[in-house]
């Protein structure tokens, strides 16, 4: 199996550097495209590059936002392959969809397809051999905002223990030691459940207000995402009756004696 990455020009406060295109080989010259980004010529063109004389077979998607399925059909359709992914959204209909649980062959190599919801309710990530395309479920050198609390950290916890040995993520550097990087990831979520309920119990009865307390130290320009997130976490402390949601204000419910 060869990796190769094609890193897209939209760096930024949400992005990082960029989003990572992956360029998967299954050693024969048989290639899927993983995430191609937004629609962009120059990096159209450096992905056809780094393909070359190779058997594209397919491009997937990770999931549907904009910065890294818009250039899937347009991608898929230049060359006469399927776009492949988990549901159709914004500028993206898949050719082929895939459910949790199937196997995707790119020539000899298959790619195991598992749901994570969590990021997004259609994300997926791609397991070949021990390798794990992970898109925004994990991200080189940051946390990500989540969409749905409880679905994510199950998500999490689906991958921990399941032999993996490299994370290959849609933003930011590869990593290694993934159950080590799941593990992080679930303290840091568990530390922001805590610190979001510790804000309300002090008096935080807004998102606004909970995020200039928990997220003081974080980049101003990244508190829209951090909001998305602490709505996440505030749906998972309803549920687990240690809020109560009164309109737009969230209360603390005292513990039970």
């Amino acid at each position: 199996m060869r990796i190769d990455r094609v890193l897209a020009n939209n760096p930024g406060p949400y992005t990082g550097p960029g989003t990572n295109t992956w360029v998967i080989d299954d050693g024969t010259g048989a290639v899927a495209v993983i995430d191609p980004g937004p629609v962009d010529s120059k990096h159209a063109k450096a992905i056809l590059e780094m393909v070359g004389g190779r058997s594209l077979v397919a491009v997937v998607v990770t999931h549907t936002h904009s910065d890294h399925a818009p250039m899937a059909n347009p991608l898929a359709g230049d060359m006469g392959v399927p776009a492949v992914g988990y549901a159709a959204g914004p500028n993206f209909e898949p050719d082929v969809r895939l459910l949790d649980g199937a196997r995707f062959e790119v020539g000899s190599l298959g790619l195991q397809v598992i749901h994570t919801p969590g990021h997004s309710n259609d994300h997926l990530c791609f397991r070949a051999d021990n390798v794990l395309f992970t898109g925004d479920h994990i991200m080189g050198g940051s946390s990500v905002m989540v969409e749905d609390m409880g679905a994510y950290l199950a998500s999490l916890r689906r991958l921990q223990g399941t032999g993996l040995e490299r994370l290959h993520p849609g933003h930011g550097d590869d990593m290694e030691d993934p159950d080590a990087v799941i593990e992080w990831y679930l303290v840091h979520r568990m530390q922001r459940h805590a610190e979001i309920l510790g804000a309300i119990s002090r008096g935080a009865s807004s998102v606004p207000d909970i995020v200039e307390v928990v997220y003081a130290e974080v980049d101003s320009a990244l508190h829209p995402l951090a909001a998305r997130s602490v709505e996440a976490h505030i749906s998972l402390l309803n549920e687990e009756g240690r809020i109560a949601l009164l309109g737009d204000r969230v209360v603390a419910v005292p513990d039970s004696p």
